[in-house]
C-alpha cells in the first residue's frame, strides 16, 4: 500500500471538491437567502481540511497499484459523503441532524435521491441548488473528472478509472489514453446537462428550475427542488423531455460518445445491452399503463399513458422522479416497478441497480444450463452482440449477484431489527441499494420517521450500491490488507 501517496491524492481531491462550493455561494448571493457564510465556512473547512493532508507527502509521487486505486475511491466517497453533510448540519434551514445530514448527503452523491427533507418548497434557495449539485457530481463520479486531470497532479489514474467505473466490461477503453476517455466522458456528461436544461427551460420551467432537475435528471438521482418532485409542474411537455433524458443517462455513456465521434447512429442498433434496456422499459410501461386504465385508476388512457410512461421509466432507470404516489397504485404494480428498478441502466450509465448487463448475461447463462439439460455435451456460449462471453465474465456476475444478495438480506433483517416492518424494510434495501430513493408503504414519501441507526445502514447500502457491492465489500476481506 502506497499510504502516502494516497493520502496525498484524497487531499487533492478535497481541495477539488471545495471548489464546487463555489456555484452554490454565487446562488446563495444571487438570492440573498442568507446562508452565504455556511457554504464559505464549508468550502474553507475542506480546503484546509484537504491542505493539511496534503502538504505533508505532497513530495509522494508512486505509481498506483489495483489496490491502491480501491482504497482510494473507498475512502473518498466516504470522506465526500461526511464532508458534503457539513453544509447541511451547519444551516438552520433546514435543521437536521448529524444523521440525517449524513444521510441526506450519501443519498446526494450516491444518486439514490431518497431524502429526509419535507417542505423543499420553501427552503433557501442555495440550499435546493446544493443537493441537485451533489447529485450532478455524484452522478458521472467525480473521480473519473479527477482521472482526466491526473496527468498534470503526477498521479497515475488508471487504477482509479478502473475501481470507479461500473459494470463487468470496465476494461473497455474508448480512447488509446485512460485520461482522454475521462475526458470524452465527462464532455458527453455535460453536454447531456446542458442540453436538458435548455429543454426543460423551453417547456415551462424557471432558469433555477431547469439547471436544478438537470443535474438531477443526467445524473439519474431523483432529487428535486420542490416535495411533488416533476408532478409540481402538472406539464405533459416537462414529463416528455425528463422521460427523453431519463433514457439517454440510462444508456452507456460509451455509446454516446461512439455515436457523435463517429456521426453515425449504427452504434446503438448494435448494442445488445441497449436492446434489452429497452425491450424492458417497454415491457414495463406496457403492463403499467394497461393496469392502471383497466383499473380506473385513471379514467382517460391518455393519462393513464403519460403517467405510466413515465413512472416506470423513472423508477425503471433508477431516477426516481415522481408525478404520482406510485406506492399507492393498486395491485402488483407498486411491486413490480421496484422490481424493475432492479435491472437499473445499463454499465457505463449514471444508473443504479445491478446493471442491465449482467441481468442479460443472467438469462443467456440461465438459458444455456437449461440447453445443457437437454444436450449434455454440447457447447454452448453464451455470446452478446454475437461475441462469445469469457467465462470469468459469467462466473463474475454470479458472484456480484450472490454478494449482492447477501448483503441486500444481512441489511434487510437489520432493518426489521430496528423496529420496521417488513414491506418498508425490504423496500428501503431495494430503493438504496439500487440508488433509486422513493420505496413503498413507510418510506414511500420520505425516509424521515427513521431511526439513526437505519439511516445509517441505508446510507452503506447506498455507498454499496453506488460502488458496486464488490469495490466496498474487498475492504472487509483479510486478503486485501495481505502484503
Amino acid at each position: 500500500m502506497h499510504l502516502f501517496a494516497i493520502l496525498r491524492l484524497l487531499g487533492l481531491l478535497l481541495m477539488l471538491f471545495s471548489i464546487t462550493l463555489l456555484p452554490t455561494i454565487g446562488v446563495s448571493w444571487l438570492y440573498q437567502d442568507g446562508q452565504m457564510l455556511v457554504f464559505m465556512e464549508s468550502a474553507l473547512v475542506w480546503l484546509i481540511i484537504g491542505c493539511m493532508m496534503w502538504l505533508p507527502v505532497r513530495r509522494h509521487r508512486e505509481e498506483l497499484r489495483v489496490r491502491d486505486g480501491f482504497l482510494i475511491v473507498v475512502f473518498f466517497w466516504l470522506v465526500l459523503g461526511f464532508a458534503g453533510a457539513l453544509p447541511l448540519a451547519l444551516t438552520a434551514y433546514p435543521e437536521l441532524s448529524i444523521t440525517d445530514a449524513v444521510f441526506e448527503s450519501f443519498s446526494g452523491l450516491t444518486t439514490t435521491g431518497a431524502t429526509v427533507i419535507s417542505d423543499l418548497d420553501v427552503l433557501p434557495a442555495s440550499i435546493l441548488f446544493y443537493r441537485q449539485l451533489l447529485q450532478w457530481l455524484g452522478g458521472m463520479g467525480i473521480i473519473v473528472l479527477a482521472v482526466a486531470i491526473m496527468p498534470m497532479l503526477g498521479v497515475g489514474g488508471m487504477q482509479l478509472y478502473r475501481a470507479e467505473t461500473p459494470g463487468p466490461l470496465k476494461d473497455t477503453k474508448l480512447t488509446p489514453r485512460i485520461t482522454e476517455t475521462a475526458k470524452a466522458l465527462w464532455y458527453i456528461y455535460l453536454t447531456l446537462t446542458i442540453a436538458c436544461a435548455l429543454c426543460y427551460w423551453l417547456a415551462g420551467m424557471s432558469g433555477f428550475d431547469a439547471i436544478g432537475h438537470s443535474f438531477s435528471t443526467i445524473a439519474i438521482g431523483g432529487f428535486s427542488t420542490h416535495d411533488q418532485s416533476i408532478g409540481f409542474f402538472n406539464s405533459t411537455s416537462i414529463e416528455m423531455v425528463a422521460v427523453v433524458f431519463m433514457l439517454l443517462a440510462g444508456m452507456n455513456f460509451a455509446l454516446h460518445f461512439v455515436a457523435w465521434r463517429s456521426r453515425s447512429l449504427q452504434s446503438y442498433f448494435r448494442d445488445s445491452e441497449l436492446k434489452t434496456y429497452l425491450v424492458v422499459l417497454m415491457i414495463v410501461t406496457a403492463i403499467t399503463v394497461s393496469y392502471l386504465y383497466y383499473t380506473d385508476t385513471f379514467i382517460f388512457i391518455d393519462d393513464a399513458l403519460y403517467a405510466g410512461l413515465f413512472q416506470a421509466v423513472s423508477i425503471g432507470t433508477t431516477t426516481g422522479f415522481t408525478t404520482a404516489d406510485y406506492f399507492d397504485w393498486p395491485g402488483f404494480l407498486p411491486v413490480m416497478l421496484l422490481f424493475a428498478s432492479f435491472i437499473g441502466g445499463c454499465a457505463g450509465s449514471t444508473g443504479g441497480g445491478m446493471k442491465v448487463i449482467r441481468f442479460l448475461l443472467l438469462l443467456k447463462q440461465g438459458h444455456r444450463e437449461t440447453m445443457r439439460l437437454i444436450r449434455p455435451n454440447a457447447q454452448i456460449p453464451v455470446k452478446v452482440g454475437g461475441k462469445p462471453m469469457p467465462d470469468r465474465v459469467i462466473s463474475a456476475v454470479w458472484g456480484f449477484f450472490a454478494a449482492y444478495v447477501g448483503s441486500f438480506v444481512v441489511i434487510m433483517l437489520f432493518l426489521m431489527a430496528t423496529g420496521l416492518d417488513q414491506i418498508t424494510a425490504f423496500s428501503a434495501v431495494a430503493a438504496c441499494m439500487n440508488n433509486l430513493g422513493p420505496g413503498l408503504a413507510g418510506v414511500g414519501a420520505n425516509y424521515i420517521n427513521l431511526s439513526d441507526p437505519a439511516k445509517w445502514a441505508l446510507s452503506f447500502a447506498m455507498m454499496l450500491g453506488r460502488l458496486e457491492v464488490f469495490t466496498l465489500l474487498i475492504l472487509f476481506t483479510r486478503a486485501f490488507w495481505r502484503r
